[in-house]
């Protein structure tokens, strides 16, 4: 017998997530890889899952297209943010979300949703890698999710699903895997992101904890020692796939990464009724 499931889909700079509220009769796997399906399903990048919580206000679990579950998804983060306010009419306007990533805080005022996402860590610049016989040097961070970093010139021109498959799945990168992110500076404060996403296993039009790890590691490496010396408030822009900027910023104190925030878009779809 075929379940009658009520979802929204929201989209956030291009990542597209139907949300639905917990059901512990439903295989979260088993809904993904169908109704993610872009022409036999709803199509979209994941399921956002929205449930209670022992510790926070809410909770939010993020199933990929692949049936996988991700730790962390920041566009995710910021759609579920503004289906909260729009759809619990939360008391606070700061509201917080259990992840797998950990606590992370959110709001939404309109089509504008924000949220503080945990605190990046194992930064490892210049990582040296060889592909297809040629010698490259990556960055890596982990945002929520692990990030890879690649510098190219000639952004529009790069094949993201044929080199993101080989630097995702790379030895180096064991066994968890890396989201990969093809990078050019546009200016001191701007870069354009295109990213291959683990778990959706292709690009997609924008990604939040890839736009986040883009932005810190670009100001890291066009301002050498910054980790050494306090400093309130890092800006930086990042141009995605889809078209939209995405606003990231960060603290860095006692030479860490904190206090990261995520600004853009989140826009209500569709919503409806779906036979699985």
């Amino acid at each position: 017998m075929k379940k009658n499931i009520k979802f929204t889909k929201l989209v956030g700079a291009g990542n597209d997530f139907i949300v639905i509220e917990a059901n512990k009769a439903l295989d979260y796997k088993k809904l993904a890889l169908k109704a993610c399906h872009r022409s036999d399903g709803i199509g979209a990048d994941g399921i956002l899952v929205l449930d209670k919580s022992k510790t926070s206000d809410y909770r939010m679990r993020i199933i990929n297209a692949d049936g996988s579950e991700a730790e962390m998804c920041g566009n995710g983060a910021r759609c579920i943010a503004t289906y909260i306010v729009n759809r619990k009419k939360p008391s606070k306007k700061l509201f917080s979300i259990e992840t797998l990533a950990g606590e992370i805080l959110g709001e939404a005022k309109g089509e504008i949703a924000r949220v503080r996402l945990s605190e990046p860590n194992d930064y490892r610049p210049g990582i040296p890698l060889t592909l297809n016989g040629k010698d490259i040097h990556v960055h890596y961070i982990d945002t929520g999710v692990p990030h890879t970093i690649v510098y190219v010139n000639g952004l529009a021109g790069i094949d993201v699903n044929k080199i993101g498959p080989t630097i995702r799945y790379h030895k180096a990168f064991a066994p968890r895997g890396t989201n990969v992110n093809f990078v050019e500076q546009n200016s001191k404060d701007l870069v354009a992101v295109r990213t291959y996403e683990r778990g959706v296993e292709a690009e997609t039009r924008a990604c939040g904890t890839g736009s986040v790890a883009a932005a810190i590691v670009s100001y890291l490496q066009a301002n050498p020692g910054t980790l050494q010396r306090d400093q309130k408030k890092a800006v930086m822009n990042v141009l995605t796939q889809s078209g939209e900027t995405l606003e990231v910023t960060f603290d860095i104190t006692a030479q860490k990464i904190t206090n990261v925030w995520l600004k853009g878009s989140a826009k209500f779809i569709a919503e409806g009724n779906y036979y699985f």
